[in-house]
């Protein structure tokens, strides 16, 4: 193929994103919880403070005379900064700074709907999956790292009804996709979530790529299928976030953001040879999986290494179905900068291949994500098929959003 069966860029169809970010709202848990709790329940208060990077991890430090006003969350004993660099979208690269911020520091659309909506518009995206963005973190560690579970549980529902009946809204098509947290601790209690949840509306469950990270058991142990069957039962996608097993791949203490940021997708490789190598996939062969910010060119490599040791029996696994077989069409990746990923679609699997902005994070492309598409799409020498499948139709499969009225 050539660049020149790619269609123009304004040729492209709306885009379908399948990883954006909504700042939460600083008043919900307040106007929410009973008034009993809201001392304890997620907050904000405005102080001055310092944010740092160092030895790999960032920290702060509150209460500094010469530092920068900050909005910062307070929910029971967690702390959590807002910065800059949770809603960068619109500045440019040089002006995206690890510093302090307050709200009404970033762009509207980070965290007002009205104005989401509008860049959405003037970024050509019909339709999005917003995951968290500041204490609840991208699977609701916020939520499980709380000694109290009861009030834990409480803030993660209210979350879960504003997703749902605020945020999502009623439109149809519906253009900003409901995606629910599960309270993470209780794998019975999650199936509850899902079904409520499903009831209400919302079809897609943030989950952790790596439970066993976060102190929780791991898939081998069977004990999430609980979970599954609910998702089964009720058609609901899980999604899994990179780093939302609150770590990232590194090399040493001292090595620099750059080396964790180059290696990301290593999470998504773990988290799927864990779903196939627990048999996971093939208990739940009617559930679907799906990667943010995981990019796909590593797939390909990774389930080959993956037959190869099932194929022969090594290491306690084997079966009939191999991974390559158990992940067709139902195991997802997303992309925003893996020219080498579409190069090798056929490999992967053009199929399971989506697309997404990362709105309003610093990896994000708006307002050019068409553009950045586009020359993507150019370079690989797509065909407008395949450009129309990578930037909606993908989405519409993985996440059922015929429901929605949305259209591949």
């Amino acid at each position: 193929m050539t660049a020149d069966v790619t269609p123009a860029e304004g040729d492209l169809p709306l885009i379908i994103s399948v990883d954006d970010h909504v700042m939460e709202p600083k008043d919900l848990w307040q106007r929410e919880l009973p008034a009993h709790l809201r001392d304890r329940g997620p907050r904000v208060v405005t102080e001055r403070v310092r944010l740092e990077f160092s030895g790999g991890h960032y920290g702060f430090t509150r209460d500094v005379e010469d530092g920068e006003w900050c909005d910062l969350w307070l929910f029971d004993d967690l702390v959590v900064p807002t910065g800059l660099l949770h809603g960068p979208a619109g500045l440019p690269r040089d002006e995206q700074r690890n510093v302090p911020a307050r709200y009404e520091d970033l762009r509207p659309g980070t965290w007002d709907r009205t104005e989401r909506l509008a860049d959405m518009d003037r970024n050509h995206v019909e339709a999005a999956i917003n995951y968290p963005n500041v204490f609840p973190r991208f699977a609701g560690q916020g939520f499980l790292e709380r000694d109290d579970k009861d009030l834990a549980l409480t803030c993660l529902c209210i979350y879960n009804d504003w997703m749902v009946d605020e945020w999502s809204g009623t439109e149809v098509p519906r253009r900003l996709i409901p995606l629910t947290l599960v309270p993470l601790w209780d794998p019975a209690l999650a199936a509850e979530e899902v079904r409520r949840c499903a009831a209400k509306g919302s079809h897609a469950i943030a989950f952790t790529e790596n439970p066993s990270k976060l102190g929780l058991p791991s898939l081998y142990t069977g004990d999430w299928d609980v979970l599954w069957q609910a998702a089964v039962d009720t058609e609901t996608t899980v999604s899994m976030h990179i780093g939302s097993s609150s770590s990232m791949p590194s090399t040493a203490p001292d090595a620099p953001l750059a080396t964790s940021m180059s290696l990301y997708a290593q999470n998504a490789q773990g988290s799927l040879a864990d779903w196939v190598f627990s048999g996971t996939l093939e208990r739940f062969p009617d559930i679907k999986v799906a990667y943010a910010e995981s990019q796909v060119g590593w797939m390909p490599f990774q389930l080959e290494r993956m037959d190869a040791v099932w194929a022969e029996g090594r290491g306690g696994v084997g079966g009939p179905v191999l991974p390559s077989e158990q992940v067709a069409g139902r195991v997802f990746g997303c992309v925003f900068d893996d020219l080498h990923g579409l190069r090798c679609r056929h490999d992967v699997g053009l199929s399971q291949i989506l697309f997404e902005t990362d709105y309003p994070h610093s990896d994000g492309t708006f307002p050019h994500s068409r553009k950045v598409a586009h020359d993507l799409f150019a370079a690989a020498g797509m065909d407008a098929e395949e450009c129309r499948a990578v930037l909606r139709g993908n989405a519409v499969a993985a996440y059922g959003l015929e429901r929605f009225g949305l259209q591949a």
